[in-house]
C-alpha cells in the first residue's frame, strides 16, 4: 500500500499496519522479556529463602515475587479487556520460545488428542489446585516449577508440533481458556472485509497466523494474539475499534467449556483457590478434622512428610503443610467450586428455563452457554481481585498505605455485577420481549450469584 492510501485509513488502521511493520523490533522485545522472564524465575531458586525483614528493593526473591504476582498475573489480566491479547502476541515469553522451538523443530501434525475443547478448562482447574498445595505465590521452587514447567512443556510443544506456529498458546496454555474470555471484552479487533478478500488480486504473500486462526473467517477477539501481522493483508484486514459487548452479543453462543470455565473455574474453584488461607472455616475445618484422626489414633495424616514438588515443604522457614492439610485445601477448594460456582450454573440454568428456547438451538445448554458469557465481566473481576490480594499483602509489607483497598475492591466487584448484569439483561431480550419472562431470568440469575458475591464480601469486609 502506497504511504498516501497508507495514510488515509483510520487510525486504529493504521496502528495495526504500525505493529505489522515493527516485527522485527516486536521480536527483540519479546528476547528481552524472555531474559527478565528467566531471571526472575531462575535466580531466585539459587538464593536462601527471605527472612521477615527481606524487601524488593534489597532481596532478589521477594522482586521476583512482586513482579510475577503483584504485577504480571493480576495486570495481564486486566489487558485483556482493554487491549485483547496485545500480551499473547507483543510480550509473552512463552509464546515468543514456542514460536521459535516451532521454527526449528520437526513440524509434525497437531495429534488430535491436543484439540480438545476441554483443556482450557482441565489446564486453568489442574494449575490453579496444584498451585495452591505448592504455595506457588510465595516460594521459587514452587514458581519455577509451575511456570518454568509451563515454558518446558510451550517449548516441547513447538518443536514437535506446528511450522512457526504456536501450538501450545492455542490448545494447551493453561491460561489460554482464561484469556480467550476476557478477550472478547476488548474494545480492539482485526475484523475482516469479506467482500475486499475476494476482489483481492489472486497473487498475495502468505501471512503466518502464529495462532492458527483462518484469517478469512476470523471473527471475534477471543483467539487472536493481537500481533498485527495480518494488518491490510489482501486489502481485507484492519484493526478497528468496536462495543466491548460485541462478542458476547453476537449470534454464536459459547461453547459447554467455556461454560464450565466461567461458572466452576473463574466463579468457584478460583473463589476457594483465593480464599482458604484467610477463612476461619478452613481453619474450623481442618481442626475438627485433626480433633476425629487424633480421637481414633490416626496420625499419619497430621505428618509433614511430603516433599515440596506435592505439598509445601520449607521446614527452614517453619512451613510445612501436613497431609491433613492438602486434604482440607482440597475440601474447601472442591466446595467452593460446587457452592459458589454450582450456584451460578444452576442459576444460569434456571434463567434458560424461564425464557423461550433459542431460535434454531440444536443442544438442551445452548442457552445457558450464551447466557454464561454474559457473566464474563464479573468472573474476570473476582479473579483479578483475588491476584490482588497478593499485590497489597506485598505492598503492606513495604510499608505502604492501603487503607484505600477495601473500597476500590468493592467499587470494582459492583461495577462488574452492573455490566455482567447489563449483559445478561440483554441476552435475556433478544430471546423474548416479554419484560415479565425477562425479570424472571434476571432473578433467576442474581439468586444463583448469592453465594459468589458473599464470598467476595466476606473476604473483602470480615476475613
Amino acid at each position: 500500500m502506497s504511504a498516501a492510501l497508507s495514510a488515509r485509513r483510520p487510525w486504529p488502521a493504521r496502528l495495526g499496519d504500525f505493529l505489522r511493520d515493527h516485527q522485527r523490533a516486536i521480536r527483540r522485545m519479546q528476547w528481552l522479556v524472555v531474559a527478565v522472564y528467566a531471571v526472575l524465575l531462575l535466580a531466585p531458586v539459587f538464593l536462601p529463602l527471605p527472612d521477615r525483614s527481606a524487601s524488593m528493593f534489597n532481596n532478589l526473591t521477594v522482586l521476583a515475587q512482586f513482579a510475577f504476582w503483584g504485577v504480571w498475573w493480576p495486570f495481564v489480566l486486566l489487558s485483556m479487556p482493554l487491549m485483547g491479547r496485545t500480551w499473547c502476541g507483543v510480550f509473552c515469553p512463552e509464546g515468543a520460545l514456542t514460536e521459535w522451538a516451532s521454527r526449528h523443530g520437526r513440524g509434525g501434525a497437531i495429534p488430535r488428542w491436543m484439540r480438545w475443547g476441554g483443556w482450557p478448562f482441565v489446564a486453568f482447574a489442574l494449575t490453579t489446585i496444584y498451585g495452591q498445595l505448592i504455595s506457588v505465590y510465595q516460594y521459587p521452587l514452587a514458581v519455577a516449577l509451575i511456570l518454568g514447567g509451563s515454558t518446558l512443556g510451550a517449548m516441547a510443544v513447538g518443536w514437535l508440533y506446528g511450522r512457526e506456529k504456536r501450538v501450545w498458546c492455542r490448545y494447551l496454555c493453561p491460561v489460554n481458556g482464561v484469556f480467550n474470555l476476557l478477550a472478547k471484552l476488548s474494545p480492539w479487533q482485526f475484523q475482516v472485509d469479506g467482500q475486499a478478500w475476494r476482489q483481492a488480486e489472486r497473487r498475495t504473500q502468505s501471512i503466518n497466523c502464529a495462532p492458527l486462526l483462518p484469517l478469512r473467517t476470523m471473527q471475534g477477539a477471543g483467539d487472536c494474539h493481537m500481533c498485527g501481522r495480518c494488518s491490510d493483508y489482501r486489502g481485507a484486514i484492519s484493526l478497528r475499534l468496536r462495543s466491548p459487548e460485541r462478542d458476547i452479543l453476537q449470534d454464536s453462543a459459547g461453547g459447554g467449556w467455556q461454560t464450565l470455565l466461567i461458572t466452576l473455574g473463574l466463579m468457584g474453584l478460583a473463589v476457594g483457590a483465593f480464599l482458604w488461607s484467610a477463612s476461619p472455616w478452613f481453619v474450623a475445618l481442618k481442626q475438627a478434622a485433626a480433633t476425629w484422626l487424633v480421637e481414633r489414633d490416626i496420625i499419619w495424616p497430621l505428618l509433614d512428610t511430603a516433599p515440596w514438588f506435592l505439598l509445601t515443604h520449607y521446614p527452614e522457614v517453619n512451613d510445612s503443610f501436613s497431609w491433613l492439610d492438602g486434604a482440607v485445601i482440597l475440601a474447601f477448594i472442591g466446595g467452593a467450586c460446587v457452592v459458589c460456582g454450582g450456584a451460578v450454573l444452576a442459576g444460569l440454568a434456571a434463567a434458560d428455563r424461564v425464557l423461550p428456547r433459542v431460535p434454531g438451538a440444536g443442544r438442551a445448554w445452548e442457552g445457558v452457554n450464551k447466557l454464561a458469557l454474559g457473566l464474563i465481566p464479573l468472573a474476570g473481576a473476582g479473579v483479578f481481585l483475588g491476584l490482588t490480594a497478593t499485590t497489597l499483602t506485598l505492598l503492606q509489607h513495604e510499608g505502604v498505605d492501603t487503607a484505600w483497598a477495601t473500597a476500590v475492591r468493592l467499587a470494582m466487584l459492583a461495577l462488574a455485577l452492573a455490566w455482567s448484569l447489563r449483559l445478561c439483561w440483554r441476552l435475556a431480550a433478544r430471546r423474548t420481549p416479554l419484560a415479565g419472562r425477562r425479570w424472571a431470568a434476571m432473578a433467576c440469575v442474581v439468586l444463583g450469584l448469592l453465594p459468589f458475591l458473599d464470598a467476595w464480601l466476606l473476604f473483602f469486609l470480615r476475613w
